[in-house]
């Protein structure tokens, strides 16, 4: 072995650096150029054809069919999505099927498209776990999978979200993953909006997305817009108030709701438990009407109304007397159990109440929740304080909510997975 004098190792080592620098330079140009020009996914194996944003969501029949959307930076020809129900080997090829999803370009810019894609899986069997990807021929996805809903009254648990909005990628992605953990195996999320600050912003978007990492793909989601998914009502007309553009290609919703509110207002079926969705920032008499109608024809054991705005406030200078003279008439009398809301950047549980006094264990009442699952916080300052069994402030937060037969157990957690609050309904 050569031994090398001291000059020549010295030399030796400044020859090494300057390679070091300069590759680790190359690599970080490369990285930013790709990030630039390819969007969200461009490293290692993704390409701006390759699929993103996937997200599962209920149909208003989620026996027997599901959902899925999902987008890509670069437009791609014959986009699919293929399923197989799930046998004990990886031979999902061999009862395989395969359907054209539908395209929408949309814009982000002068200068910039991306491309959405939705497909429904339909025909399905029900309590059936199936595995499913999408994509082209030439760059798929990976397989994901999800299980349909029984016909029947079977218990099930969900998971509920108030608003996100704000540091969602650096301060919601916890709750979401200690969510994840405390219910593994939710048959669905359920966000009640604002699920972003300003919903014309596609970054905002990518925050959300990142936060909820491969969740969606395996966990269907509920979802109805917040305010924060509409511009903002002070400075525009009336004409000019729709809700954002980016709403509906991320999500493929039931649009069997009033007329004009498509995937805004809805209403799904899930084993027992008939779900409300209703659109708080527009069009609350139409919706009033349609909800007195379809809880007239309601089969189901089970009734729970999400909405955005509370219908009674807890956070200062607000109050929806216009919102809860509107709908309580409705909802008491139809005997809703659960309204789940957003909105106040607080939490709040109502007692049982019904025309706005709270009524005994035996009778017949609504209980009302606000959540908030992000980092921003409302002082609280309510004047319904008599109908509140439980307020607090400062605390991010998610709900565990089971459903089995006649009995209804509802949990609120905190980021570190520990018990918050909790009642049980029983019927």
């Amino acid at each position: 072995m050569r031994i090398l004098n001291s000059k020549s190792v010295v030399f030796l080592k400044i020859c090494l650096l300057c390679l070091t620098l300069l590759a680790t330079s190359s690599c970080a140009v490369a990285e930013k150029q790709a990030a630039q020009t390819q969007g969200e996914a461009c490293l290692h194996h993704a390409t701006a054809s390759s699929p993103q944003r996937l997200i599962l969501t209920l149909t208003e029949n989620p026996s027997k069919s599901q959902a899925i959307t999902w987008r890509t930076c670069a437009k791609v020809n014959n986009p699919k999505a293929q399923i197989a129900a799930v046998a004990n080997s990886p031979a999902l090829k061999d009862n395989l099927r395969t359907i054209n999803a539908v395209s929408e370009e949309v814009r982000l810019g002068k200068d910039k498209s991306v491309y959405h894609y939705c497909a429904v899986f339909d025909a399905l069997k029900p309590d059936t776990l199936y595995a499913y990807r999408v994509g082209t021929e030439d760059n798929w996805s990976e397989w994901n999978q999800f299980k349909t809903a029984s016909m029947s009254g079977e218990p099930f648990r969900f998971v509920y979200f108030g608003d996100a909005q704000e540091d969602v990628k650096s301060m919601c992605s916890r709750i979401f993953r200690a969510a994840y953990k405390k219910a593994p195996d939710a048959a669905f999320w359920l966000f009640v909006g604002d699920l972003v600050d300003n919903g014309d912003k596609d970054e905002e978007w990518a925050e959300l997305f990142y936060a909820l990492g491969w969740i969606p793909r395996m966990t269907p989601m509920i979802l109805l817009p917040g305010n924060h998914e509409y511009p903002d009502k002070r400075y525009l007309q009336d004409k000019d108030y729709k809700l954002f553009h980016l709403w509906r290609p991320h999500f493929t919703l039931p649009e069997n709701g009033p007329q004009g509110l498509e995937e805004s207002a809805y209403s799904i079926d899930y084993q027992g438990v008939r779900l409300v969705m209703l659109n708080g920032n527009e069009k609350i008499e139409e919706q009033a009407r349609w909800l007195d109608k379809i809880l007239s024809e309601n089969p189901q054991l089970w009734t729970i109304v999400g909405i955005h705005q509370p219908v009674y406030s807890t956070a200062k200078y607000r109050d929806s007397a216009k919102l809860r003279n509107q709908l309580v008439p409705i909802l008491d009398k139809h005997s809703v159990d659960l309204v789940l809301q957003g909105h106040d950047h607080t939490y709040c549980r109502t007692y049982k109440i019904k025309n706005g006094f709270r009524v005994r264990e035996n009778e017949k009442g609504t209980v009302y929740v606000i959540s908030v699952s992000g980092p921003k916080f409302y002082q609280v300052k309510t004047h319904n304080e008599g109908l509140m069994a439980r307020i607090e402030m400062g605390r991010q937060l998610f709900q565990v909510i089971h459903i089995d037969h006649n009995r209804l157990f509802y949990e609120s957690f905190d980021v570190k997975g520990e018990l918050f609050d909790s009642f049980t309904l029983e019927k």
